[in-house]
């Protein structure tokens, strides 16, 4: 699935606002700096969406506020042998 995100970056509190379905506006504590807001970013979206941080990953927008995200929900669907 794809997402549309719009990171602030130095905000007093992270939160999450759905825009609609597919987009998404998070306010992260973390400076745009040395891919900490990235780093970060990517666990927030894992959190909310229940899925492992190995599974999100940045598409487009590493150095830009807004952002394309993938998350790779097919992880849940593989059978346990």
């Amino acid at each position: 699935m794809h997402v549309k995100v719009r990171v602030k970056t130095e905000a007093k509190r992270e939160e999450i606002v759905l825009k609609s379905k597919n987009s998404l506006v998070i306010s992260l504590k973390e400076k745009p700096e040395r891919n900490a807001a990235n780093k970060k970013l990517v666990a927030v979206i894992g959190r909310h969406f229940s899925v492992p941080v190995s599974r999100v990953k940045i598409i487009t927008g590493h150095k830009k506020p807004t952002k394309i995200v993938l998350i790779d929900e097919q992880w849940r669907a593989r059978p346990i042998c």
